[in-house]
């Protein structure tokens, strides 16, 4: 599958292994975090039980992916950059957050194209709550 069918319909949300490939990843996402030095502050901004964080964040990606939205179904809307304005985020974070998740996708068996393609798209949002951060800051 070519990286410019990724973002259509529930593509995305398909090649992913739809919510239990998802939940999967984001497993990997957190225990790579706990395991990284480099990721300590990021981790430090979690409570110490990561389930709901868990819970949250593989909502949001499964209709980030394209699939049904089940975080809005259990938790509201949410604006990803707002949602992290009380939180110190700036380059090293946004930065240490994409290492671990690179890092877990480096464990999923999802296509190549798929896993650059989603780097790239994390690193959107990634870049604009750094962003909101440095404009807060002003």
């Amino acid at each position: 599958m070519s990286e410019q069918q990724f973002g259509k319909g529930d593509i995305s949300f398909q090649a992913a292994g739809g919510r239990a490939g998802i939940l999967k990843l984001v497993e990997a996402f957190y225990r790579v975090m706990e395991a990284r030095t480099d990721a300590k502050e990021i981790r430090d901004m979690h409570p110490d039980d990561l389930a709901v964080s868990i819970d949250k964040l593989a909502r949001f990606l499964c209709g980030w992916m394209g699939g049904p939205k089940l975080y809005s179904e259990k938790y509201g809307g949410i604006a990803i950059p707002p949602a992290h304005a009380h939180l110190p985020i700036g380059e090293a974070e946004k930065a240490a957050w994409l290492t671990c998740m690179a890092c877990a996708l480096e464990e999923q068996h999802y296509a190549p194209e798929f896993k650059k393609y989603l780097m790239v798209q994390l690193a959107v949002p990634a870049g604009r709550i750094v962003t909101l951060q440095q404009n807060m800051r002003k």
